[in-house]
């Protein structure tokens, strides 16, 4: 396919392109295989380019590219895939990034963790918030810095040679064998990375994962913007106009929910911010701890990219590990939490604490006069010198309404940062971002924190800021509404399936403000064996799901979302959320989220005739 036929299929796709092209935060797992993500897109999308009928029905009929546009997405898997075929590439070793420095970020990752060498080579600036010395402090990053008139002056190198520049005509990069990786800025919009030779063709994986756990993709809106650039389309942005009061509203709305009075960060994503959060303590800790471990604490069972992003900072950081916190079921949040912070003590290191309230996926909500005791207790470390009082890091997402760092808030006496995903309640599903914020005791760690955001160029889009400011102050009143629908939905199955096991907040904790709208189903099983049963239910949980999103297609979806603004989403957590999670620390149940606005009879009809089906 030569270039104006890449372009001519990019106006066509332009020209009718779906409306939830743009609109969607998440996508249907029943049309998505996490195997094959993209590619499967791209293959169905090229036989649709053949057979010339890229209408909107047909084009919204593609599988789902990936199951979350924090990820990738429909636009902007066509914007790599034209990009790549103008440049003859693969498709995968075109990615786009949100962020100018991400790009570069997940190259240098790559390289520190196998031992190789990295020259960047630039024509005239590199990014505005690329900090040599923080990169190379703070993220253990080596590299080298090499500032050329143009590539030709570019000798071989013992290494990888990336070249950045905002001054790149993707139509047609030039391949000099010289340089592995072309990172081309756009100002506003993010970066474009492209990966040289069969020789690279090893980063592709792993530079997926930096987007996937520590950035986002380049956003529907935004990959629009390139497209429309790429085919000399007029490219317009409202958004960018309003933004300082955009973001004053959202700051405030914030400051208001939360009772807090610090700075607000934005981030791209609730993963971006989490990114943010951990290498700005990194970065405190070793000011003011210098040579001291860094402890960082995490459920096990948690959010999977939680979870794994933890782990892959301590892998990539010297002098930071990873410790479990069993917090659910069996496991009791404040006594695992006294435990590690004992052994913290013991190890005079410096404790970070990841933790989820209500958990996830089991939503529960420990004893917080006891976690409040086990946070603050005076420890002592094996010379007799005070330990160093840990930093709560609370994952507030499935309740971001609870005021737990106001001045009066039970948390008050423990330094707290409390982080939530805007792609949640915050937006009402409509763009991924998200925010931190932090109590008294904590507000001096933010300056460190927004360091870190700059550096990664992490920070929320104007748009994304927009739909915030749009959403934001009807949260509260959507929250009720929805917990109200959830509840009711949940003491319906209580008596139409009593066996069933459900993971669901109190009544007495609702009363406090705990009002998720999510809850866990643990159906029942039969079987002679342990793995029969296990079997059995596995079957089980598939087939409600199956039979809630085909009887209810318009509200039921089969997808991880959560805080939507109307409809029903079912997914398994094993399956889904909890994806990189080690597998014995999985949760093979049901996970059900429900919205303000459903048609909640016809659930449970639905969740009836399921019943019937099975007894």
């Amino acid at each position: 396919m030569n270039d104006n036929n890449v372009l001519k299929a990019i106006e066509e796709v332009l020209a009718n392109m779906p409306g939830d092209w743009l609109g969607l935060t998440t996508h249907r797992l029943d049309i998505y295989n996490e195997q094959l993500a993209k590619s499967h897109f791209l293959e169905e999308f090229e036989t649709l380019l053949r057979s010339g009928d890229l209408n909107t029905a047909n084009l919204s009929q593609l599988p789902t590219a990936y199951d979350y546009i924090r990820l990738g997405h429909p636009l902007s898997s066509i914007l790599e895939w034209g990009i790549a075929k103008m440049n003859k590439l693969n498709a995968e070793c075109v990615i786009s990034f949100s962020s100018q420095t991400m790009s570069v970020l997940a190259i240098l990752r790559t390289n520190a963790l196998a031992n190789k060498k990295t020259r960047i080579a630039y024509t005239d600036n590199l990014p505005e918030s690329f900090d040599v010395e923080t990169i190379k402090q703070v993220y253990d990053y080596d590299f080298e810095l090499i500032q050329v008139e143009n590539t030709n002056a570019l000798s071989p190198y013992e290494g990888s040679t990336i070249y950045i520049s905002d001054n790149i005509d993707l139509t047609e990069t030039q391949h000099n064998t010289s340089i592995d990786f072309i990172v081309s800025l756009h100002d506003k919009l993010g970066s474009i990375l492209l990966i040289n030779g069969e020789k690279n063709a090893d980063y592709v994986a792993p530079i997926q994962h930096v987007r996937r756990r520590e950035s986002i993709a380049m956003t529907p809106a935004d990959s629009l913007k390139m497209l429309q650039l790429l085919t000399g389309k007029p490219v317009t942005d409202s958004a960018e106009n309003d933004f300082n009061e955009n973001k004053t509203k959202v700051v405030s709305t914030i400051q208001e929910v939360t009772a807090t009075h610090s700075k607000v960060l934005l981030g791209s994503s609730g993963l971006s911010v989490q990114y943010a959060i951990m290498m700005g303590l990194i970065d405190d800790a070793l000011e003011k701890h210098p040579g001291k471990a860094i402890k960082i604490i995490v459920p096990p069972n948690c959010y999977g990219g939680t979870n794994d992003q933890a782990r892959r900072v301590a892998a990539s950081v010297d002098d930071v590990e990873v410790l479990d916190l069993p917090v659910d079921g069996d496991n009791d949040m404040v006594k695992s939490t006294d435990q590690v912070l004992d052994q913290v003590a013991r190890e005079d290191a410096v404790p970070y604490i990841i933790a989820e309230i209500p958990t996830n996926p089991r939503v529960e909500v420990p004893d917080l006069d006891k976690l409040r005791e086990a946070l603050s207790k005076k420890r002592k470390t094996p010379s007799g010198e005070l330990a160093i009082d840990p930093v709560f890091i609370l994952d507030q997402t499935f309740c971001p309404n609870v005021q737990f760092l106001s001045e009066q808030g039970i948390l008050a006496s423990i330094r707290t940062i409390s982080y939530v995903s805007g792609s949640k309640f915050p937006s009402g599903g409509k763009c991924t971002a998200g925010y931190c914020v932090a109590n008294k005791k904590a507000e001096n760690l933010l300056d460190k924190i927004d360091k870190h955001f700059k550096i990664c160029d992490n920070e929320a889009t104007a748009l994304q800021v927009a739909f915030l400011a749009e959403q934001l102050p009807s949260m509260n009143s959507r929250i009720a509404e929805a917990y109200e629908n959830t509840r009711e939905f949940v003491n319906f199955i209580k008596e139409t399936l009593p066996v069933a096991k459900i993971n669901f907040v109190s009544e007495e904790l609702a009363q406090q403000g705990f009002t998720p709208s999510v809850f866990s189903l643990d159906l029942p099983t039969k079987g002679a064996t342990a793995e029969e049963k296990e079997t059995y239910k596995r079957e089980l949980n598939l087939k409600l799901i199956t039979m809630m999103i085909t009887s209810i297609p318009n509200e039921s979806k089969y997808c991880v979302s959560y805080g939507q603004l109307k409809g029903c989403y079912w997914t398994i957590p094993a399956t889904s959320t909890q994806g990189t999670t080690k597998e014995g620390d999985k949760d093979y149940i049901v996970r059900v989220s429900l919205s303000p606005n459903l048609n909640l009879n016809l659930h449970k009809e639905v969740f009836t005739k399921f019943v019937n089906g099975i007894n």
